[in-house]
């Protein structure tokens, strides 16, 4: 379009007049409607504030700390954060769904003491893990008959389900139990090496392999959308003639098995069975997952997301370390602080939404 075309009708261009600025380009259109879209608190900008604030805390510290920027840092966040990871999988279907799973620190201390009790009594590796791992879904599906058939809130149920994991816990052992089977013992000691001399425990690469799995079921499969849908709204869910019920009941058996597979990790970690582990690890998880963008209403968020949120914390909690000077209970009030500030976000993202909507 020129200057002509937006002059009055009779009126002459002049000569030598500089002609109109272009129209904007395709892409900057669609990067201006994209940023439209999630300037209203989409799934992709809350995961993008995440990678934002783990980019920027890991570039302060490695300002700050003049080993901290080394690659093997980075990937220790990994190595020790594998069972958080793998817990809070398990939590974000649960949280997309409305509900919460207080008893998933318990389950984690349940499958450590019942691995090292079974490991002590001469069960072999393969089948102590296989019992770990179907006594956690076990109880996730009972919690979800309970939350679905029975109407309850699942704050109740899965805070009953807490109790028990933990008073199972110690009726088996109440004395911390070493573990020194072979299997679990090569699995702790042997790691997965990468270039530059860096490395990578197997529990690392099942984790990421667990948040693979997991991405592909919410986005590509028919209950990955109920799960969303549920968390949207339940009773249009229903109407739309989704399976409600089973999916309800399964992000629970997600949960527990997730939980006792993180568990298995933990053992193996710390190679070590506890009726005290997991203490308060629920709440990091579920830190982690609304860190990490998922709404605590439900609906919406990425396991991505949660992924990134785990690693915030693992940031923090080193920069504390190498700091030195700080008391360690500096990791639980900044972890505080960003939850409350992220809270705020999806509240003021959401009403943005509400309007706009």
């Amino acid at each position: 379009m020129t200057v002509s075309d937006t002059r009055p009708p009779g009126e002459r261009v002049p000569a030598g007049a500089a002609p109109a600025p272009p129209a904007p380009p395709g892409w900057q259109a669609a990067v201006r409607r994209w940023l439209r879209s999630t300037s209203t608190g989409s799934s992709t900008f809350s995961v993008l504030v995440t990678a934002v604030l783990l980019v920027v805390l890991f570039g302060a510290g490695s300002i700050r700390y003049e080993n901290f920027g080394y690659p093997q840092v980075a990937l220790n966040l990994l190595v020790d954060n594998a069972y958080l990871i793998v817990l809070a999988v398990g939590m974000t279907f649960v949280i997309l769904t409305g509900g919460i799973d207080l008893s998933s620190g318990a389950v984690v201390a349940l499958a450590t003491v019942m691995a090292a009790r079974l490991l002590q009594a001469g069960w072999p590796a393969p089948v102590v893990i296989a019992l770990v791992l179907a006594t956690g879904a076990l109880l996730g599906w009972l919690m979800g008959l309970a939350i679905h058939g029975l109407q309850l809130q699942p704050f109740i149920v899965t805070l009953a389900g807490m109790f028990l994991a933990r008073g199972i816990c110690f009726a088996i052992s109440g004395p911390s139990i070493p573990i020194q089977d072979d299997l679990f013992t090569a699995v702790a000691i042997n790691v997965v090496e990468l270039p530059g001399g860096t490395f990578v425990s197997y529990g690392a690469v099942l984790a990421l392999l667990v948040v693979a799995v997991a991405a592909y079921v919410l986005h590509r499969t028919r209950f990955g959308r109920t799960v969303y849908a549920i968390g949207g709204s339940e009773s249009s869910a229903a109407l739309m003639g989704l399976a409600v019920g089973r999916t309800k009941v399964g992000v629970y058996v997600i949960s527990g098995s997730c939980s006792a597979l993180a568990g298995l990790l933990f053992s193996v970690y710390i190679l070590s069975g506890w009726s005290l582990h997991g203490i308060g690890l629920e709440l990091d998880a579920i830190a982690a997952v609304v860190i990490g963008g998922t709404l605590l209403v439900g609906g919406r968020g990425l396991v991505v997301g949660s992924l990134l949120g785990v690693l915030v914390l693992g940031t923090i909690k080193s920069l504390i370390d190498f700091d030195g000077g700080l008391n360690s209970w500096w990791t639980k009030i900044t972890i505080g602080v960003l939850l409350l500030l992220f809270v705020v976000l999806q509240r003021l993202t959401g009403r943005r939404t509400g309007t706009a909507s």
